[in-house]
């Protein structure tokens, strides 16, 4: 019975993780990103910095613990503006992201690139 329930969990967590990538993806390619970017560790961050418009030296920020969980509320708050929603969607982004990306991604949202 341990097993199946290990199992189950197991699925549901490869699911979680397939909707991750997928929504990362289609976040990248709709900001004219490489999709791939989305699987390649600390690549990814590098690029969502690049979405946010945010300076690259922010990756540091993103290696401090609790600090970490402040950056990805701003990192996400940004590309939240730049797809054209608000800054409620981007602390989603930020601290619900498994569900807030692909939303993103698969949503009818559009990458509005910089703006005043």
């Amino acid at each position: 019975m341990g097993a199946i329930i290990a199992l189950l969990f197991l699925a549901i967590e490869l699911v979680i993780i397939v909707a991750i990538i997928a929504g990362f993806w289609k976040v990248f390619v709709k900001a004219g990103k490489p999709g791939w970017a989305a699987i390649v560790p600390i690549y990814n961050v590098i690029v969502l910095l690049q979405i946010a418009g945010k300076p690259l030296w922010w990756i540091i920020l993103f290696l401090i613990p609790l600090v970490n969980i402040i950056m990805a509320i701003f990192v996400g708050i940004a590309i939240a503006r730049k797809f054209g929603k608000g800054d409620g969607f981007g602390v989603g982004l930020g601290l619900l992201g498994f569900i807030f990306y692909p939303i993103l991604g698969f949503g009818d949202a559009q990458y509005q690139g910089e703006q005043p």
